[in-house]
């Protein structure tokens, strides 16, 4: 497991992020048969659905396991798909699951995720028009869950820290929780810092929301290159194309 497949998202991240926020939301030059995106399926059934922290925490890890299974390796069978969807935009599109449509779901290429009894499953990206039925059959919608409370944060693992002036559904925060893993990933092996991965049981990340305080302490702000350095932080910034502004930071994720 080394991640190679991570290396050109690492290689933009500081250019990225210095980016006008009008830059982007910018899609006049692609092709839209040509629109990659990662499905990240949520199950959340209507009788018992789970608490929110824990389907965002499972979202985040099954991403990041997508990218980091050997699979990803240049040699493997999910290489070229994977490796053409982070070449561009990293697009995740989240949609729900419950009953027979997440048992088949479950037969799709991809990694699932279950912490605290919720479960996220990361499907391996593709073309956005030729997503299996499966997948397009579910609803993007219908992920609202209630804000919960979670405990302390486990000893060991990353904190992605949700922007406190920002309100997102599930679905929203999922995707922004599984940008922010791989891009922990990216800048880990940036640094030629591998042997994380080795230690990083079950790719489990904490999601948690801060005071505005310790966000704003947090921020990269003009310097996204320095607060990897120094406080080992790197930042989501989301491009806008549904429920926040362009250039928003939904995201910043902390190792521990």
């Amino acid at each position: 497991m080394t991640g190679a497949v991570l290396d050109p998202l690492a290689a933009r991240y500081v250019r990225w992020l210095g980016l006008p926020a009008s830059a982007t939301h910018d899609t006049e030059d692609e092709d839209p048969g040509e629109v990659r995106a990662m499905p990240v399926i949520l199950h959340i059934e209507r009788v018992d659905p789970p608490a929110r922290t824990p389907l965002l925490e499972a979202a985040a890890a099954a991403a990041v396991a997508v990218c980091l299974d050997p699979r990803a390796e240049p040699e493997g069978e999910w290489h070229e798909p994977v490796s053409a969807w982070i070449d561009g935009r990293i697009r995740k599109v989240s949609r729900r699951a419950r009953g027979a449509h997440w048992d088949a779901v479950e037969s799709l290429p991809g990694v699932t995720v279950t912490v605290g009894g919720a479960s996220a499953r990361a499907l391996v990206p593709g073309r956005v028009v030729d997503a299996p039925k499966e997948v397009t059959r579910l609803q993007i919608s219908g992920s609202e869950l209630p804000v919960d409370e979670p405990g302390p944060v486990p000893d060991g693992v990353p904190v992605l820290w949700l922007n406190p002036k920002v309100t997102m559904t599930a679905g929203k925060a999922a995707a922004q929780v599984g940008h922010a893993s791989m891009l922990l990933a990216a800048a880990l092996r940036a640094d030629g810092r591998t042997e994380f991965f080795a230690d990083w049981k079950d790719f489990r990340c904490a999601v948690r929301t801060p005071p505005q305080r310790q966000w704003a302490s947090l921020h990269p702000g003009d310097d996204p290159l320095n607060a990897w350095r120094r406080r080992q932080v790197v930042a989501v910034r989301d491009a806008g194309f549904t429920e926040v502004a362009p250039g928003t930071v939904t995201v910043l994720a902390q190792l521990p």
